[in-house]
């Protein structure tokens, strides 16, 4: 790999491997990070209408679309009528909520394998700069 001094790339390189830790995690599940955290994000919210979920995940309504299409071709999710088209509502099917609880343990191990690889201090150090890296507009 070329190295580099530039912020763009190694962000990107460094979400790459901490994705790849938690997709492996995830695997047996016939979950990646991206869905998983979109089932997460679906049991804490209950039922959000499309644009409450993109937006409480930071995404775009049609990235998020795309991947709503795979869980609910799966059957792990179900969209519902809304106030109009666009306050579609989203929610956990009981096999979502059941892929979601198992995922979960590999989530934390997950979870646990970076922190110790990190260490304290460091983890304590990254949270602070992704803190103020989040709020870039």
């Amino acid at each position: 790999m070329l190295t580099t001094h530039c912020l763009c790339t190694k962000l990107r390189r460094a979400a790459r491997s901490v994705t790849r830790v938690y997709d492996d995690a995830l695997h047996g599940l016939g979950l990646n990070v991206a869905q998983y955290s979109l089932l997460s994000h679906l049991q804490r919210l209950e039922q959000p209408s499309i644009s409450a979920l993109a937006e409480a995940m930071g995404l775009d309504r049609s990235t998020l679309g795309r991947n709503l299409k795979v869980l609910e071709g799966e059957g792990l999710v179900q969209m519902g009528e809304g106030s109009d088209l666009r306050a579609r509502q989203v929610q956990l099917t009981a096999e979502g909520l059941a892929r979601y609880q198992r995922g979960a343990t590999a989530w934390q191990e997950a979870q646990a394998q970076l922190a110790l690889r990190l260490g304290a201090e460091k983890r304590e150090a990254l949270w602070l700069l992704l803190d103020d890296l989040e709020t870039i507009d």
